[in-house]
């Protein structure tokens, strides 16, 4: 849903990758749970090519259809899921952005990210908060810092920063929240 207040978060999210992007013209960006593309369609001017990867076909299709309105020549699609068979793929930068929470297997999905990435490959992470007022049968109520942190080591990655950068109103499952990013090198 490209609502008024997901654009909102989205801009917010692209101001906030943009500049962990400098520098990086030669490289090649994997978008896990893409969507339609809102976050890394405004991110193609930094990188030689964005593949944005989701298990949603309706969801690439929109962004397919943005990147041929727009005349994006630098990104493609996949439709996939990685917890569930791996393609062969490789990328320098891998994006997660407001998809962790959806993956039930938190481990598992970064485990399968990690194996994509050379070394010291950047995975760059946005999620909320861990907010005890969300209490979904489907998502994760967000994420502690250390315990994420733990994770991306136990999954072999060297160094993690983490910060929050946001907060607003009723922008979790309802609930005012705060959105962190993390970025952890391989």
């Amino acid at each position: 849903m490209e609502t008024e207040k997901r654009m909102e978060l989205v801009n917010v999210i692209v101001e906030e990758v943009r500049p962990l992007l400098q520098g990086s013209e030669s490289k090649k960006i994997v978008d896990y749970g893409s969507g339609s593309g809102l976050v890394s369609l405004e991110l193609t001017d930094l990188v030689d090519s964005i593949l944005l990867v989701d298990s949603s076909k309706q969801a690439l299709q929109d962004a397919a259809d943005k990147i041929m309105t727009r005349g994006i020549t630098n990104c493609e699609v996949l439709y996939s899921d990685f917890t569930e068979d791996m393609p062969e793929l490789k990328a320098d930068i891998v994006l997660l952005s407001l998809v962790l929470l959806h993956i039930p297997d938190t481990k598992l999905i970064l485990q399968r990210l990690f194996s994509i990435l050379p070394t010291d490959g950047l995975l760059i992470i946005v999620d909320f908060d861990k907010n005890d007022q969300v209490n979904h049968p489907k998502i994760h109520s967000g994420f502690s810092h250390n315990e994420l942190k733990s994770i991306l080591v136990e999954v072999g990655f060297t160094s993690t920063t983490c910060k929050t950068f946001y907060h607003g109103k009723q922008i979790f499952a309802n609930q005012d929240a705060s959105m962190f990013i993390a970025t952890s090198r391989k």
